[in-house]
């Protein structure tokens, strides 16, 4: 396989999004190459420039001391030679189209968004397709991957997958992003890599209310193997590589969410697993739960690809028709019993 391919290291990188993962991914970069953070505030953006932290969303880290940080979306993005985009889902078409104007249409475009758009059902690299309708979609790709944006600030190991259909492109890519603490590996398959992406934040939910519940490993790695199987039918329906779904972006991936207390998808699920309403554990929360709103896409992808996801579809049930968790899970306990090979024959 082709080593990382050398990267200019005076390439400017804007990382749109001051979240506690795009600030992660921007102080990641700026150890390699001029990088501009966005933020939407302005105070939060003066933050970061002034103390080389982002007391919002990483407090306490302290960040790479060449990072910029600013609230100018044309300002940051003008200059650009790569563009990371690290929007919550429901908001990264509207930042993207303010930013249009300024981005090349050369410029490869990488999200680190792991969601789906409501109402339309796209993934956020068909979303950017549309948006920047002349760009070449070989240069839209996605990093998926176990990316527990605290643990890869403090400087904890961890890897990822750079999913990019043009491989001199994902070669330059991975040199820049790459780090000693952070593993960087490419995969063409822009679809598995993303919807293993979005689909995992539902199994998360469904394994914080497991927890929330009290229950321990048996069920955890019951839930993980079972979720594997119905992300794999899914991304493999809408045509991602089957192979993805074993790997960083996939199974990877899933653990993390599905095991972290880092994890804000599965924090929302243990919360309701302890009785706790959806309404009160969202209002908490400073930071996006991705699967809160993406179940909803999940399962109508699910339906339009005649794929089977009892445990999506159960998250479904608590996150909008007021079933109870303990319903939920006797839902799901309840089928009927199957053989272990037709199920593994059924997700390949």
């Amino acid at each position: 396989m082709p080593s990382p391919k050398a990267y200019d290291p005076a390439m400017r990188v804007a990382v749109v999004g001051a979240g506690s993962w795009g600030t992660t991914f921007a102080s990641l970069v700026a150890s390699k190459a001029p990088t501009t953070l966005w933020a939407r505030r302005a105070e939060l953006a003066e933050a970061i420039d002034r103390t080389h932290t982002n007391p919002d969303y990483l407090p306490g880290i302290e960040l790479d001391p060449s990072l910029r940080a600013s609230a100018d979306l044309g300002e940051v993005l003008r200059p650009a030679d790569v563009v990371v985009m690290a929007v919550p889902s429901h908001g990264y078409r509207a930042v993207l189209e303010a930013g249009a104007p300024h981005v090349r249409p050369e410029t490869p475009v990488v999200s680190l968004t792991k969601g789906i758009e409501a109402g339309t059902l796209l993934r956020m690299t068909q979303v950017t397709a549309e948006v920047l309708p002349g760009h070449d979609r070989s240069i839209i790709g996605v990093v998926s991957g176990p990316n527990l944006a605290r643990e890869i600030a403090l400087g904890q190991p961890a890897a990822t997958v750079l999913a990019l259909g043009d491989e001199p492109t994902a070669r330059e890519l991975q040199a820049l992003f790459m780090t000693p603490r952070f593993r960087v590996y490419t995969n063409p398959d822009v679809v598995g890599a993303e919807t293993a992406g979005a689909a995992k934040n539902v199994m998360a939910i469904a394994a914080g209310m497991a927890s929330g519940m009290g229950f321990g490993d048996n069920t955890r790695a019951t839930l993980i193997t079972r979720a594997l199987a119905e992300i794999t039918r899914l991304g493999v329906a809408m045509g991602g590589d089957p192979r993805t779904f074993s790997g960083l972006a996939g199974v990877g991936d899933l653990i993390a969410t599905c095991s972290s207390v880092e994890s804000r998808n599965h924090r929302v699920g243990r919360a309701l697993g302890e009785g706790r309403s959806l309404e009160e554990v969202v209002a908490e929360m400073r930071m996006v739960a991705e699967g809160v709103k993406s179940t909803a896409g999940i399962l109508a992808l699910a339906e339009r690809h005649g794929v089977d996801m009892p445990i999506a579809r159960q998250v479904g049930r608590v996150l909008y028709e007021g079933a109870s968790v303990r319903e939920a899970l006797e839902a799901l306990m309840g089928r009927p019993a199957r053989s272990e090979v037709e199920l593994l024959e059924a997700r390949a």
